[in-house]
């Protein structure tokens, strides 16, 4: 078996231990309104990371191109409260533009 295997079948097990130990919690300690808190940003914070690797690197370099237009057309759609579809379509075509004419 190879280390990737390895690795993949290890951070299952991780995942379902975590997700296991989770669900088994005591209510208690789930209800105190730090924890809310909490639980509240981690899903803000991790789709904030997703955003901004998957934007602005290329492997291990930080690189602005295309897809920082694509980028700001997301951010004032979000200004304007547009419904998410119409987001993620003019990101989209705001990138496909800038890479049209950049090429």
């Amino acid at each position: 078996m190879s280390t990737q295997w390895i690795a993949v079948i290890g951070t299952c097990a991780f995942a379902f231990i975590l997700k296991f130990v989770g669900h088994s919690l005591p209510e208690k300690w789930l209800a105190h309104p730090r924890i809310g808190r909490i639980n509240a940003l981690i899903p803000i914070v991790l789709l904030t990371a997703l955003v901004t690797i998957n934007s602005v690197t290329v492997k291990t370099k930080i690189v602005i191109d295309h897809r920082m237009a694509g980028l700001g057309v997301a951010i004032i759609a979000l200004y304007f409260k547009l419904p998410f579809p119409v987001i993620v379509l003019g990101a989209a075509v705001g990138s496909a533009i800038a890479y049209h004419f950049s090429h």
